[in-house]
């Protein structure tokens, strides 16, 4: 019944899409018509032609000419429409999947973190690539033959009953049993359409998932239990896909097999009434061609519900994918930080991924402009969750964060989030030149300003030893460059924009250590007058910093200089010992 009830809501979302094409498909259908009624008028003329064939040695050839003339005009104008209805047909059905398409990528823009931490990214590429693909092949043969085929049964039904009501009944009589069997097939095809396009995705997901991953993998020997994933993944993909291949081929066969008792049905009654001068031979051939017409669209007919059945599968899950809930919109009258000053106010803040599993509860935080706070403690602590929330990426569940006295929900994400650098501990770089990637955050800066940013970032040496230099094409995410390279890059990158507030996050951790003292120098220059908010592991890194938050369950244990919390000798001076405790025995000779 919910499969019923979806295939309904797809289909009118499907129809929502086509109201854009209204002109062009009101042309394809008037093309169809026309089509239709000329390939029935051509049985009549046919007929007509072997009604003149009296007997041996009695044709009246100069009428059986004129209709040979009238049906080369048939067919020319047949083909012209039919020409015609296939052009429109692309242009709907192509129209609609890019408009698919385009508003799938825009939500892809508009998601929140969340969804798409919490969905794989190989099932989002399948949704928007292969679902799409699927879908146009299933809407494009609706299309070019559902609406031909329904026409076909109607009209060759009009031009039977005109001919001989009788012989048409036994043809209305049969016709049901046809749409019991296509019927009985179409809702076993949906369901197994619908296993395989999910399977599908979940297997475009795993693969992307190796690819990214395959170092990793590699390095803990993890091959086999991937190859069995993909196995087993890839068994219920071949599983599901014969069970819709089953069911959609024997639709085929089946309608045939009525259609052969609907085309014998008429060849009896059609001879019986020939034989008793109810119709000519002529009509009976009228009537044995439009037999086949009316069945043939019965077999096409059924193809397309087949195709139909695939296509509102993908269908829904595009469709599922571009009703997500969106990312909450900046408020109408939302504000332009500019200018920021760089002071910071958490009051009260509450979050938690999952409402049943709180993380970040009460927090309360207030820093100066200018001001360095690092953020250590243990991991799963809430450290990147407090960048998350300051970024916006998630917004609190409770409280508020301010910059400069106004909430962050009141101003645009795009100023909050240009105001605000970010190095990472987990590089971002896309396919492009290294110039490319630099320029990401400041595209309108000069090459002395990037060339200066990249020495600033000790990135000029490395990036003059490649290939092309700045102009150096990089894969995805870096490939081809050593993980600190690619750490350097990031660092300059943000060197280039110099925001009035930044946040480092383990941004060193790549880095040797003789380059990482270079880069600490930098970086302390870079800090000067900026809030800057820096989560660190090596605490020797963060014991200048102007305020040290230390953070436990989501909860501020700690707060102060790295002088007072030594003296406290709480949290703090626990993890400061357990990470010097070798290097003080070593010192003392122990």
């Amino acid at each position: 019944m919910a499969d019923k009830t979806n295939k309904k809501q797809t289909a009118k979302k499907v129809l929502q899409y086509l109201g854009k094409y209204q002109f062009l498909a009101l042309f394809s259908l008037l093309c169809a018509a026309v089509t239709v009624v000329l390939t029935l008028y051509l049985p009549i003329q046919i007929g007509n032609c072997i009604d003149y064939i009296l007997e041996p040695g009695k044709v009246e050839f100069a009428a059986i000419f004129e209709y040979l003339q009238k049906m080369a005009l048939v067919i020319v104008a047949t083909a012209l429409t039919q020409w015609c209805m296939n052009v429109s047909n692309n242009r709907i059905t192509y129209g609609v999947v890019e408009d698919i398409r385009k508003k799938a990528f825009d939500k892809l823009e508009r998601l929140p973190l969340k969804y798409l931490d919490s969905h794989l990214s190989g099932d989002i590429i399948s949704r928007i690539v292969a679902d799409v693909d699927q879908f146009s092949d299933g809407l494009l043969m609706g299309f070019a033959q559902f609406f031909t085929g329904v026409m076909t049964i109607f009209g060759t039904l009009f031009f039977m009953l005109r001919i001989n009501v009788k012989i048409a009944l036994v043809v209305i009589c049969i016709t049901p049993l046809s749409f019991l069997v296509a019927s009985y097939i179409a809702k076993k095809t949906y369901h197994m359409f619908k296993l395989q396009s999910e399977a599908r995705g979940e297997l475009t997901a795993h693969i992307d998932e190796m690819i990214g991953n395959q170092k990793i993998v590699q390095a803990f020997s993890h091959e086999k239990e991937a190859a069995d994933t993909f196995e087993e993944v890839n068994d219920r993909l071949s599983e599901y896909s014969l069970k819709a291949t089953f069911f959609s081929s024997i639709t085929n066969p089946a309608t045939r097999f009525v259609n052969s008792i609907v085309y014998t049905g008429v060849g009896i009654t059609g001879a019986i009434a020939a034989i008793h001068g109810g119709i000519s031979v002529g009509q009976l051939s009228c009537f044995l061609t439009y037999a086949n017409q009316y069945t043939k669209p019965f077999n096409e007919i059924s193809g397309v519900v087949t195709e139909l059945q695939n296509a509102l599968t993908c269908a829904a899950r595009v469709f599922e994918f571009i009703e997500a809930e969106p990312q909450i919109p900046d408020a109408d009258d939302a504000k332009e930080l500019k200018d920021a000053k760089g002071e910071m106010t958490l009051s009260h803040v509450d979050f938690s991924y999952l409402p049943e599993k709180p993380l970040i509860e009460d927090l309360n935080l207030s820093v100066k402009p200018g001001e360095r706070i690092a953020i250590v403690g243990p991991t799963g602590c809430g450290k990147t969750t407090l960048i998350n929330l300051l970024m916006r990426f998630y917004d609190v569940d409770g409280g508020s964060i301010k910059v400069d006295g106004g909430d962050i929900r009141d101003y645009t994400r795009g100023s909050l989030r240009t105001s605000i650098g970010m190095v990472l501990q987990d590089t971002w770089l896309k396919n492009g030149t290294i110039r490319e990637n630099l320029l990401f955050g400041k595209e309108n800066a000069s090459d002395e300003e990037m060339i200066e940013a990249a020495k600033a970032a000790h990135a000029h040496s490395f990036i003059k030893r490649l290939p092309e230099g700045y102009d150096t094409v990089i894969g995805e995410d870096g490939g081809g460059l050593s993980q600190g390279q690619k750490q350097l890059l990031c660092i300059a990158r943000v060197m280039l924009c110099l925001p009035p507030m930044l946040i480092l996050d383990e941004a060193t951790s790549s880095i040797d250590t003789r380059t990482e003292v270079k880069i600490q120098e930098a970086f302390a220059r870079m800090m000067e007058g900026r809030t800057s908010f820096i989560v660190a592991h090596r605490l020797s890194t963060i014991q200048s910093a102007d305020q040290i938050l230390v953070m436990r369950d989501g909860k501020i244990m700690e707060q102060g200089t790295h002088d007072q919390l030594l003296q406290e000798k709480g949290f703090y001076f626990q993890l400061y010992n357990s990470q010097f405790a070798g290097w003080k025995q070593e010192k003392s000779g122990v």
